[in-house]
């Protein structure tokens, strides 16, 4: 039966990406675990599409779309339901004001795609930057101000996208007495900028973690001056926490830790913990403007009742358990055991995220930094076999960066039994060297 499947999977599939599929049949998954067809349990680190933020068939979760799917599932797109308008306000009372209006959508392209849409219309501009390790979507404008994977053969993208190097304090471009000299290396991004635009500039977008860009994390400090220079130049500022958001990095949002407020603010895959729902959320005043110059964004799921429901019950656990609390504990269990990984493993170059939401860099040799190579992808072919399923990000440029974005609702046990594993593979994998 697995051959079978594995046939006619090939033989009836796109293939959406350059990486092969995971070499395992996914029968059922629970918790912290997903369960192929021999009955194998293979521990998640990636939450899914790091989306399953309080683990798989969360039993609030279950009974919210079996309630649901009876009895309110989706409506025309210009109804509304309670659902849709208590996680609205459910939302709003997690956020800073005047972050207060909420527009719900189903993936985290679409919802970028929505704010770069009403940047435009809000500022009168088209220009859009963003970080050359930038990951926001595949959508037309979302694709646009996405440069972590490879833009060739497609045509022209959306005009006006203007891109300014990643601050990546583990390989810096400016340095001053040794140290990551980010405020000489933003000044330079925007003296570029600058260069680049043709006056008419709408806004930034970033996420305040990279995580397909691999785990990187702006120094503190960065972002307020970031926002500095938005503001000088009448731009907007876009925080995309599709996997930033909702207590994974410890707080209930990322840019928290730098007190700086986004004007427009996106989430995705941790709002739904693996359906489909995605949020844009802005301020009264660019509603209103954007309203009032004939903001369309009609889709065929905006506002769904379905995905609010499951988005409600999300919003109410994280709050009612505290798992913002959560993830900096185990979080920081995550990290002290990565960090003791790193003292026996030479190949570990760096240890860098928040909350759980966590990375590693493979390297040759910690003095160069020269990337790992192939190393990577054979301690992930190594996990799986040994039981534990981690997401290793490649693209133009990158080396072996490993992202870990486990559940919230993972036990003890469970990261230790991960992080076992994970040593385990990388020992293996160093004697075959």
């Amino acid at each position: 039966m697995t051959d079978e499947f594995w046939s006619t999977a090939r033989d009836r599939l796109i293939r959406y990406a350059a990486n092969d599929f995971v070499p395992a049949v996914i029968e059922r998954a629970a918790g912290a675990e997903v369960f192929d067809s021999d009955g194998r349990a293979i521990l998640d680190f990636t939450s899914g599409q790091m989306s399953a933020l309080l683990g798989h068939s969360h039993p609030e979760i279950v009974e919210t779309v079996s309630r649901s799917i009876a009895t309110l599932d989706h409506l025309f797109s210009w109804m509304l339901s309670r659902p849709v308008v208590d996680l609205a306000e459910a939302l709003v009372a997690s956020l800073p004001a005047p972050l207060s209006k909420v527009m719900l959508l189903s993936t985290g392209g679409e919802s970028n795609e929505a704010a770069i849409r009403m940047a435009k219309l809000f500022t009168g501009g088209h220009e859009v930057v963003a970080f050359d390790q930038s990951y926001h979507g595949v959508t037309h404008a979302s694709g646009a101000a996405t440069f972590a994977i490879r833009r060739a053969g497609y045509g022209p993208v959306a005009p006006g996208n203007l891109v300014v190097p990643t601050p990546n304090p583990y390989r810096p471009l400016f340095t001053r007495d040794g140290r990551h000299d980010w405020q000489a290396e933003l000044d330079h991004a925007f003296a570029m900028v600058d260069r680049q635009s043709v006056g008419s500039l709408a806004a930034f977008i970033a996420e305040p973690i990279l995580s397909t860009g691999g785990i990187i994390e702006p120094p503190p400090g960065y972002f307020a001056a970031l926002k500095r220079k938005c503001e000088e130049r009448g731009m907007l500022l876009i925080f995309d926490e599709a996997q930033t958001g909702l207590c994974r990095t410890g707080d209930w949002y990322a840019f928290q830790r730098d007190g700086v407020r986004p004007d427009i603010l996106t989430l995705s895959k941790t709002l739904g913990a693996g359906m489909p729902l995605s949020a844009v959320i802005t301020t009264d005043e660019i509603e209103q403007v954007c309203h009032e110059r004939g903001f369309y964004f009609g889709t065929t799921h905006v506002n769904d009742p379905l995905a609010a429901a499951v988005g409600l019950t999300v919003v109410t656990v994280l709050a009612r358990d505290r798992y913002d609390e959560t993830a900096r504990r185990l979080g920081g269990r995550l990290r002290d055991g990565l960090l003791e990984l790193q003292t026996r493993h030479e190949v570990i170059g760096d240890v860098r995220g928040r909350g759980l939401l966590q990375g590693i860099e493979l390297v040759t040799d910690r003095t160069s930094k020269q990337p790992a190579g192939d190393v990577g992808a054979k301690v992930t072919a190594r996990c799986l076999d040994l039981g534990l399923h981690l997401n290793i990000v490649q693209f133009p440029g990158s080396s072996s960066i490993f992202r870990m974005a486990p559940p919230l609702t993972i036990t003890d046990a469970e990261l230790d039994r991960g992080l076992a594993i994970l040593d385990q593979a990388l020992t293996d994998t160093a004697h075959q060297a």
